[in-house]
Formats: structure tokens, C-alpha cells, sequence
């Protein structure tokens, strides 16, 4: 039945990818779906490539693992749309750029700081996938019993060809499916649950080391770097600020942005009560060979059994999947629009060429890595490694005149180094005791400040670009007004 589930799953994409590429002509069709998708559609695809599977799996086993306070995850990833669509999602749809480099390099007008920022797209974007990989094989194995490495070439094999079938457009609507199956399959399965739950006799919840763990400033620390990185890091997420490209305004990038949070704060309810029953009827997952990240799919066999139990598990198999493909296929289109325009010649043709080592690199390191991080912690070094670059460079090219490209660029490298070596260290060494392992495992707290320092204080010695004055009134500009028409001036003093 489960594989039933992610076959049809996997056909389903297939299908709705396929319809896509019908509609997909042009090179804008497939970099930013022609700047034409609405509000509901685009927050709903938004919703399916963002709720990847450390959202699905992830949040509800660090909640069974760590305790109450990992629910800082959710309210993390959820807020961090608050920031992005008051400081970033309106300015960067008016920039008029197709990618981050893009935009980068409109607004520094240096070739420097656009390489350099195609590269972090792309290490966020493997960094990213290589999660998603990584799930996908622990879940095949645990519902299908297939091989650990079977899970990612299977997801990869459906991402390339929806990627390469239409590009966004496609890809557009193929996410938007997946965000609704994603919330059929968390909150179906919940009822029933909630149900033998009630007939249990809704037991509570005795630990109180589990309902309020901050227990010392390791701890402290921990939480609140975890919470910086995730408000900070979702704007420099490369496949979220692609799709801010794809609405036709900047009004409708904000009402884009206002449906995302209404989406994702009801979605995030779901996994928190998986991690809570988890607490209470599958306790022995942690440490054991399933992981904690199984619990989703493991509570319905448990509260519910039969036939029935089977079903609710397939769903969640499906609802997983749907979770590793959506997210996958975001992150492959952004990570191959990159390479397509910076390492090839761009348009249609190199866009396809660069959607294979997109995935494939990511692909391989998973195949080779023989002892996996849990799902959420992979990602959370991603919103790390994003939040100590792309935020300070967001944020400041698009409200500080005075950001010069010397002072981005060495940012860049500052903060995507620093950050760069702890996620390595921490991968190499695993997790370990004392204040120089914690600050390592959650450098966001010291790394992105000291990647704003860096580049107002480089800023600040350095040459603005000739044509900035020019570059901010386009970013702020409402955009209903004609710069060329005449209809915008300056405002007498």
C-alpha cells in the first residue's frame, strides 16, 4: 500500500508537470513563469517547496526528541515571512531581476559579488537537496523496505524530468498540488489519531524536562541563534526568493507573501501534536534505528492498527514524498537558473543542461555520506549558511544607499566561510560537548552580526556604485508611477 502511495504520488507530479509544459515556451516561461502567476497559486507552490521534508518529518521528531522548545522551529520558519515581506518581497520583484545574482549585481554593479553570490546559491541549494535525498531513503526503507539509496535517485529521477519538461511553470503548478496533498496528509491521519487518543483517556504529558527543557546557557544560546537563523534565513533562500520573481508586481509579491503566512501557520499546527503523541505512544523511536523523524509515519500503526492504520500510513508515505518532490524540484530550478546563466550561456537549452548537475552532485554526496544528520538539522545549517549572507546583503543593498560592492563582497565571504567551516566541522565531527561544539552547531548568533559589521564597516572605506541613486529609486519607486512617463518628482524640501 505504501508503495502504491508514492507511485501515485511520483505520477501525479508527473502528470501536472506535463500539463505545465504545455504552457512553457519562452526563456522567461522557464526561469520565472513570465512573471503571470497569481497570489493563491504562487503562496501555494510556495507552501509546497517550503514545507520540505524537515517540515513534514522533521519538526514532529526533534519535538519528540528535544522537547517542547523545538517548537521555536515552526514559529521560526513562519515568522521569517513576516521579515521577508515587510524588508525584502516588494523592493526585489520591483529590482526586475531573474536570480539573487541578479539582483546582486544590479544593485553592486560588480561581477565579483554576482559570482560569488551564484556560488552560495548554489551550496545553500545542495546543502538543501542533500537533506531532502537523505530523507527520502530513510522513509523508502522504513515503509517499503527498500535499499537506504533507492529513496533519492527515485526522487531525482521524477524532479529532472518535471525540471526539465517545463521548468517554473510547470514546476509552479506541480508545488501548489503538492502543498494541498501535504495538508490532506498530516491533518486527515490527525483526526483519526485525536480520536483513539480520546478513547486512551487523553493522557498528558508527565516530563517536565520534555514541556520546558531551556536548562542552562548552552541551551539558551542554542534556542536563540536557532530562532535568529530562522527569521533571518528564509529571505536568502534561493528557491523562496525565485518566486517572488514570478508575481507580476511587487503589490501582488506582497499579497503573495500575506497568503504564504496564513498557509504555513495553519500547516505548522499539524506536526507539533504528532510530535506531542509521539511523546506518549512512541518514545522508543529516539535512538533507535528508524530515528525520531519516523514517528509521523509510525503513530498510525500504533493508535490505530488494521486496515485502517495501513491506509492513514500510506497517506503519510504519500504526503512525505509529496514533501521531498516539491522541494527538490524548487531548489533544482534555482540552483540550475543559476549555473544556466553564470557558468553557461543561458536561455532555454542551458537552463536544461544545468538542471542535471543540480541534482546529481547533491545526489551523489548522498549517496556517499554513510551516516546522515536528522532531516531538520541539515536544513537548519542551511537557513544558517543563508541568514550569515543573503540577509545582510538583502537587506542592506535595499535600504542602505551606502552598501558598496567591496563591502558586499567580503561580507559574502566572511560570514559564507565562517559559517561554511562550522556546518563542515559539525557534519565531520558529529555533535559533541562544551561551548566551542555549541557555537559551531548554531553559529548564526555570531556569524550574522558579524557579517553586517563587516560589510557597513568595509562599506563605509570603500566607493559607492556610480549608478545607486538610480538603482534604489527603482526599488522603492511604487510601481504604478512611470519613471520614463514623468509621473514621479522629486519632492521639493
Amino acid at each position: 500500500m505504501n508503495l502504491a502511495a508514492v507511485a501515485l504520488v511520483s505520477l501525479a507530479t508527473l502528470l501536472v508537470g506535463f500539463y505545465g509544459l504545455r504552457l512553457s515556451r519562452t526563456t522567461s516561461d522557464f526561469y520565472v513563469a513570465s512573471r503571470t502567476v497569481s497570489p493563491l497559486v504562487n503562496a501555494s507552490a510556495i507552501g509546497g517547496e517550503y514545507l520540505s521534508a524537515a517540515s513534514f518529518l522533521g519538526i514532529a521528531g526533534l519535538v519528540l526528541a528535544g522537547g517542547a522548545d523545538l517548537l521555536w522551529l515552526p514559529v521560526g520558519w513562519t515568522g521569517g515571512y513576516l521579515v521577508l515581506l515587510v524588508l525584502v518581497s516588494a523592493p526585489l520583484r520591483r529590482s526586475g531581476a531573474y536570480t539573487l545574482p541578479d539582483f546582486a549585481e544590479a544593485r553592486l554593479e560588480s561581477m565579483a559579488v554576482r559570482r560569488t553570490a551564484s556560488l552560495l546559491v548554489v551550496l545553500i541549494g545542495w546543502l538543501y537537496l542533500l537533506s531532502q535525498l537523505q530523507a527520502a531513503g530513510r522513509v523508502l526503507t522504513g515503509m517499503i523496505g527498500a535499499p537506504g539509496w533507492l529513496g533519492g535517485p527515485l526522487v531525482a529521477a521524477v524532479v529532472i524530468i518535471g525540471v526539465l519538461g517545463g521548468g517554473m511553470r510547470s514546476i509552479t503548478l506541480v508545488q501548489a498540488f503538492q502543498y494541498w496533498l501535504k495538508l490532506t496528509a498530516l491533518s486527515v491521519p490527525l483526526v483519526f489519531l485525536l480520536a483513539a487518543w480520546r478513547r486512551d483517556g487523553a493522557p498528558g504529558i508527565d516530563d517536565q524536562t520534555w514541556l520546558l527543557p531551556l536548562t542552562g546557557d548552552r541551551q539558551l544560546y542554542s534556542t536563540y541563534s536557532l530562532i535568529l537563523v530562522t527569521f533571518l534565513g528564509t529571505m536568502g533562500l534561493p528557491h523562496v526568493l525565485v518566486r517572488f520573481y514570478t508575481n507580476p508586481d511587487g503589490r501582488t509579491a506582497r499579497r503573495t507573501t500575506a497568503v504564504v503566512l496564513v498557509l504555513l501557520g495553519v500547516f505548522y499546527l499539524l506536526p507539533a501534536v504528532y510530535g506531542a503523541l509521539g511523546k506518549l505512544y512512541a518514545s522508543d523511536l529516539v535512538g533507535s534505528s528508524t530515528g525520531a523523524d519516523g514517528v509521523v509515519l509510525e503513530l498510525p500503526r500504533r493508535l490505530v492498527g488494521g486496515v485502517l492504520g495501513e491506509v492513514l500510513t500510506a497517506l503519510l508515505t504519500a504526503g512525505a514524498f509529496a514533501a521531498f518532490l516539491s522541494t527538490s524540484s524548487g531548489l533544482t530550478v534555482s540552483v540550475a537558473g543559476v549555473i544556466g546563466q553564470d557558468l553557461l550561456r543561458g536561455g532555454v537549452r542551458s537552463f536544461r543542461a544545468a538542471t542535471v548537475p543540480a541534482l546529481g552532485v547533491p545526489l551523489l554526496l548522498a549517496l556517499l555520506m554513510p551516516t546522515p544528520l536528522p532531516v531538520a538539522t541539515m536544513v537548519g545549517m542551511a537557513f544558517a549558511l543563508s541568514a550569515s549572507t543573503f540577509c545582510p546583503l538583502l537587506v542592506l543593498g535595499i535600504w542602505w544607499r551606502g552598501l558598496t560592492a567591496a563591502g558586499a563582497l567580503v561580507g559574502l565571504l566572511t560570514g559564507g566561510a565562517l559559517t561554511g567551516a562550522a556546518v563542515v566541522w559539525t557534519v565531520a565531527a558529529g555533535p559533541g560537548d562544551g561551548w566551542a561544539a555549541v557555537l559551531l552547531a548554531q553559529p548564526g548568533a555570531w556569524t550574522v552580526p558579524l557579517t553586517f559589521l563587516v560589510m557597513v564597516a568595509v562599506s563605509r572605506r570603500t566607493e559607492r556604485p556610480a549608478g545607486v541613486a538610480r538603482t534604489m529609486v527603482r526599488l522603492h519607486t511604487p510601481e504604478r508611477l512611470r519613471l520614463d512617463r514623468g509621473d514621479w518628482r522629486p519632492r521639493r524640501i
